[in-house]
């Protein structure tokens, strides 16, 4: 499958949410479905509702289990073919139930059938280079972004990427993973919240990036990258954290898509 650079995890809402196995499982009172020509990317979650509005369904199979998109294997048209879905949460029924409930959804009306596999798979690991660490840790006093919040902020464009805020390595790395499209495991062994502030050229062999979560100027410039980098995301790591960024492969368990249909029952 393509992958997005912003993928559910960046821009959809439930993308924060833990899935969390329940005896009574809830699902939704009220479901909408219908196909749409245009793929928007427009969701939210207000009050007993959740909408998503031309959004790929290769989207909500990942908020379904809670994965990123180069952790799902499936057909091709599920990053192409978008939908509208309107579905009311019941009354009383916790956020963290969602995942499970967009599950019932994908079955009942896509009749999704899946199972999860260990496969080995490219990716990185975060360790620390010794004698080299530039890492700050985020005090009570710091202005930094996101200090007091525990905010942060990426961006990307096709001539950069970066990442900034108040963070630890662990959650660097899962952002690092998202930007990346691929598994990043943190292996530094540290624990503190450090001020994160990275940018780097993309991949030039990678899908362009979709459009980024801060605004930009004219030339597409982020406002988190001043001046443009001019180094890959390996040696902006170490240069501006002291870290080492090392590609190995690993196992990691991904959802295999047995069947999905492409004509959903619609209302």
């Amino acid at each position: 499958m393509k992958t997005f650079l912003t993928s559910a995890l960046a821009v959809f809402a439930i993308g924060t949410l833990i899935a969390q196995e329940s005896p009574e499982q809830a699902k939704f009172e009220v479901i909408s479905v219908k196909r749409t020509e245009r793929c928007e990317f427009k969701t939210s979650i207000d009050p007993g509702l959740v909408t998503l509005k031309g959004v790929p369904i290769s989207v909500v199979v990942q908020q379904a289990f809670q994965v990123r998109s180069d952790e799902i294997e499936g057909p091709s048209w599920m990053d192409d073919d978008c939908f509208e879905i309107f579905a009311k949460i019941p009354a009383g029924v916790a956020t963290n139930r969602l995942p499970a409930m967009l599950k019932d959804l994908l079955t009942e009306r896509f009749k999704l059938a899946a199972h999860r596999e260990n496969r080995l798979r490219p990716g990185y690991v975060l360790l620390l280079d010794k004698g080299l660490s530039k890492l700050k840790e985020t005090t009570s006093t710091s202005t930094f972004l996101g200090a007091h919040t525990g905010g942060f902020m990426f961006g990307a464009g096709p001539n950069y990427a970066a990442i900034k805020g108040s963070m630890t390595i662990q959650s660097l790395a899962f952002r690092l993973s998202v930007q990346l499209k691929t598994p990043v495991e943190d292996l530094t062994g540290l624990k503190e919240k450090y001020d994160i502030d990275i940018a780097w050229l993309p991949d030039p062999s990678a899908p362009p990036p979709a459009p980024s979560n801060s605004d930009g100027d004219s030339t597409g410039r982020s406002p988190l990258t001043a001046p443009m980098p001019t180094t890959d995301v390996i040696a902006a790591i170490r240069n501006s954290l002291g870290l080492r960024l090392e590609p190995r492969k690993r196992e990691v368990e991904v959802i295999v898509i047995d069947h999905i249909e492409r004509f959903p029952r619609e209302n």
